[in-house]
């Protein structure tokens, strides 16, 4: 599917298709959504581009994030995805040519559906495509920081909860697990995006009344990451915390076993002598012998709990 931003009576609306129906000079956003072959020739066609294949937008190297050539910008960076609460990063390409931004994607993505909102009621001017693909990142930003303020406060109810219950649950664990290899995924989501700005402060082709908005970008992503580190420092914390208790539980656990054997042990060695074949022991012949060796019995385990107690070891 192609959708189109371009400018009519001195506003930037959006539409679907209709790049044929415009002049060349009123486009100045191409989207390519889950577009098919056809209409991927049709943009190439049209603007004498190539786009990027998936594997392309996919590379990690930083000549793969950002490079240009001598009319085309290209860059690839990586948009947070959630799919039925699991977190991915979806690759989405970007090109720039004679001031249309063309960018091509195969799922929807919030920060696509609210920069076009954006468009219709901002009273900001967009004069070109660059200034598309930046408020595309700045919503992307927004989003993201959204999205560390929810983390922190689930990071909040975890801590609520280990505080309050005292009792380590295995979904607890399975939670903070969770939560860290999502914010491992937004850290690299960030980074990238941090990449893709510095990038853009070396280009010979972005208007240089950007490059302000690009510094202050580049903070607030320096910002975000500050977050995103203290957000997973709190998870390592709650972590140790779970473990802990996991501990102090299993002590207490080995701590009832080792009272109750020591306090079985010496019954156990009045049960033993007694019980021992010996033609000649004078003890069995006396006529109250078996409910004194009881008694010894249970005065020896008392004892010993009186120890225990009184040494503050229970």
């Amino acid at each position: 599917m192609i959708y189109t931003s371009y400018i009519k009576d001195q506003r930037l609306v959006n539409g679907e298709g209709l790049i044929n129906e415009l002049s060349y000079e009123k486009i100045l956003w191409i989207d390519l959504y889950k577009a098919s072959e056809e209409e991927k020739e049709k943009v190439e066609q049209y603007l004498d581009i190539k786009l990027q294949t998936r594997q392309e937008s996919e590379e990690i190297e930083s000549s793969s994030r950002y490079f240009e050539t001598e009319d085309e910008v290209f860059a690839n960076s990586n948009f947070l995805l959630s799919d039925n609460g699991i977190y991915k990063n979806e690759p989405v390409s970007f090109i720039i040519k004679n001031r249309i931004l063309v960018s091509y994607r195969n799922v929807d993505l919030k920060a696509f559906s609210d920069t076009k909102r954006k468009i219709i009621v901002s009273s900001k001017v967009h004069s070109s495509g660059f200034d598309i693909f930046l408020s595309l990142f700045e919503t992307r930003i927004d989003l993201d920081a959204d999205f560390l303020e929810r983390l922190s406060r689930d990071i909040n109810s975890i801590s609520k909860i280990i505080t309050k219950e005292r009792e380590p649950k295995e979904d607890i664990f399975l939670e903070i697990t969770n939560h860290q290899e999502t914010t491992m995924l937004l850290r690299e989501n960030i980074i990238d995006k941090q990449r893709v700005m510095s990038a853009i402060l070396k280009s010979e082709f972005f208007p240089k009344a950007n490059y302000e908005v690009i510094r202050i970008m580049i903070k607030d992503i320096a910002s975000l990451l500050d977050h995103n580190s203290f957000s997973f420092e709190r998870l390592e914390y709650l972590q140790d915390t779970f473990m802990g208790l996991i501990n102090i539980e299993q002590n207490k656990i080995i701590k009832i076993f080792t009272v109750a054997t020591v306090l079985f042990m010496p019954p156990t060695l009045i049960a033993g002598i007694y019980g021992m074949n010996f033609e000649f022991m004078p003890e069995l012949t006396i006529k109250y012998g078996y409910f004194v060796a009881i008694t010894l019995m249970l005065l020896s385990a008392v004892v010993t709990l009186y120890i225990f107690n009184k040494k503050k070891w229970l």
